[in-house]
């Protein structure tokens, strides 16, 4: 059985984002349906896995990450409104035992991603 998890790194300070709010959606048709409602640790990353064992299915999912938030809190002088606020990242996940690790590299005005396992 795989998992997902995910982990959040600010390469503004180059350090990982502590404290930042993820939510978890998983995507039927037009609805969404919200399943992990987490936040960082010191390292960045969930302290569980978002999604493990018969939880995680094949389909079509959303990671929010609520970037904007925590680089208010870290002291960052921000535009209104801000550039990058939320990121949603969407993804499929196509064979559910495999492990997924879906991280973001964030700044202010950037991000990206890739599949880790």
């Amino acid at each position: 059985m795989g998992k997902l998890t995910t982990h959040v790194l600010d390469t503004m300070h180059g350090k990982p984002a502590a404290g930042v709010r993820c939510q978890l959606y998983r995507l039927d048709g037009e609805q969404r349906q919200l399943l992990a409602d987490a936040a960082t640790n010191r390292d960045g990353r969930c302290e569980r896995p978002l999604l493990e064992g018969e939880s995680l299915r094949a389909g079509v999912y959303e990671l929010l990450f609520h970037a904007g938030d925590y680089f208010a809190a870290q002291g960052v002088k921000l535009p209104e409104p801000r550039f990058l606020d939320q990121v949603t990242l969407r993804f499929g996940i196509s064979n559910a035992d495999e492990n997924y690790h879906v991280p973001l590299v964030v700044t202010p005005w950037s991000y990206s991603t890739y599949r880790g396992s």
